[in-house]
């Protein structure tokens, strides 16, 4: 299961207010930090993040967008990597070998269908759960 997706991206963009593709990498990993659970289910349904307690506690929070947007853990098998091999640069030059490796394969993604986060009719539609949470004030 692939949380690359444009519904992922949408609760993303409800959650944190805005959504920026940089952000969206950073709220991947956020999800990826809730552990198998959770992964699993904002997979097969991204609204269900409307039922997580630290989404629940930024409904009414200032800085949303510190809630499920962890970059720190896009690092964390890079510093690992650096950890047990004492080398800073190990685990890029690994990955660089390993996508070579790989460069044949069909490496694109089927984000879904695109739509308008904007749309807060769409939005409603697709994320009936966390809509009302996040766009409570303007739907």
């Amino acid at each position: 299961m692939v949380v690359l997706r444009w519904d992922v991206w949408a609760a993303a963009y409800l959650v944190g207010g805005g959504c920026s593709d940089d952000s969206f990498m950073d709220f991947r990993a956020g999800v990826i930090a809730l552990g198998r659970e959770w992964y699993e289910r904002v997979a097969a349904a991204p609204d269900s993040l409307a039922g997580h307690p630290a989404v629940l506690q930024a409904v009414n929070a200032r800085a949303r967008s510190e809630v499920l947007f962890y970059e720190d853990v896009n690092y964390v098998a890079a510093g690992a990597f650096e950890r047990i091999t004492d080398d800073a640069d190990a685990f890029y030059q690994a990955w660089h070998g390993f996508r070579g490796a790989n460069a044949g394969s069909d490496n694109s993604v089927d984000m879904g269908e695109d739509f308008d986060f904007d749309d807060n009719d769409e939005m409603r539609r697709r994320l009936p759960r966390l809509v009302p949470l996040f766009l409570r004030r303007s739907v």
